[in-house]
């Protein structure tokens, strides 16, 4: 018995190593495609732009996915989000991460990573026995010009939802999810008095929200410890801290749905932000692997009941 049991465990163990090197491995493929065969990508580069929708279209299929566009135009140009689904009942979870970069860089961790993870994230949730339908969107234009503008991408799709009256029980943001360092003092805030009860290491992923999604971010910060030893934190303010609010997610407060947006806190730890230098080989991919693999079993926790 004691050694079917120790074989049972080898087993299970090899699985596990075996899967989580396929995922770092895949993630490692889509921001190397990205950020390094297609590279800057957003209205000046429309064609690239382009390039990256169909590739994140295609991969959705590849998934088994049959994804769908939401079309917009600004300026006489077509703009798309890209949504897979896997359909379960009415309440929904989107998960969500936008594929643009800033003018003037490749955008690896702003924002191939957090597209990287998304992808991931429908390939293995894919086949898993859930009851909550749950979205993958890849939004367009996250960037200036168009931030915190109505030709937002995430604005669109949020705007659309809510006058659809759809249950939107949760919504997580993907905000750069591959830069980590053991450095001591390389972790910044948006307050310096956070550094009194925050690590000075940029080695952790943060969980962030508005007073409103706290319950949300409790419950998944109590999913994620319960299934990764990843180091993790967590900020709830209100939205005065424009901090918070610097990404996809705030599309979703304003419709007044709970939202938390997952990041390795941006600028505040990776000088390559929004320049040339944002690029895959500064990444950390095994780490990026240990956060998708905890964020998807955080997801399917949620949308098991």
């Amino acid at each position: 018995m004691m050694v079917f049991f120790l074989f049972f465990t080898g087993m299970v163990l090899i699985t596990q190593s075996m899967a989580s090197a396929e995922l770092e491995k895949n993630l490692k493929e889509h921001v190397y495609h990205l950020a390094g065969k297609i590279g800057e990508r957003n209205f000046l580069h429309y064609e690239k732009l382009e390039a990256a929708a169909d590739y994140i279209s295609n991969e959705f299929k590849t998934y088994g996915y049959q994804p769908e566009c939401q079309f917009y135009t600004v300026t006489r140009k077509k703009y798309r989000n890209i949504i897979a689904e896997k359909k379960g009942n009415n309440d929904i979870i989107i998960i969500g991460a936008h594929y643009d970069s800033v003018v003037g860089s490749p955008g690896a961790d702003d924002n191939a990573s957090a597209v990287a993870g998304l992808l991931e994230l429908s390939r293995i949730l894919k086949d898993k026995n859930t009851k909550k339908t749950i979205r993958f969107a890849a939004f367009t234009n996250e960037e200036p010009p168009f931030f915190y503008t109505e030709e937002m991408g995430s604005r669109v799709y949020a705007k659309e939802v809510s006058i659809k009256k759809e249950n939107v029980r949760a919504m997580i943001c993907l905000e750069m999810i591959g830069y980590y360092t053991e450095k001591k003092k390389s972790q910044e805030y948006p307050l310096g008095i956070l550094k009194l009860f925050y690590p000075s290491k940029g080695n952790f992923i943060g969980f962030v929200s508005n007073m409103e999604s706290i319950a949300l971010l409790n419950k998944a910060k109590a999913l994620f410890k319960k299934h990764s030893k990843f180091p993790m934190e967590t900020l709830t303010a209100p939205t005065v801290l424009s901090a918070i609010s610097l990404s996809d997610h705030s599309s979703f407060w304003k419709y007044g749905y709970k939202a938390i947006m997952v990041t390795d806190s941006s600028y505040y730890r990776n000088a390559n932000y929004h320049t040339k230098h944002d690029t895959p080989d500064t990444l950390d991919y095994k780490s990026m692997t240990q956060v998708v693999e905890g964020l998807a079993k955080v997801i399917e926790d949620f949308a098991k009941k």
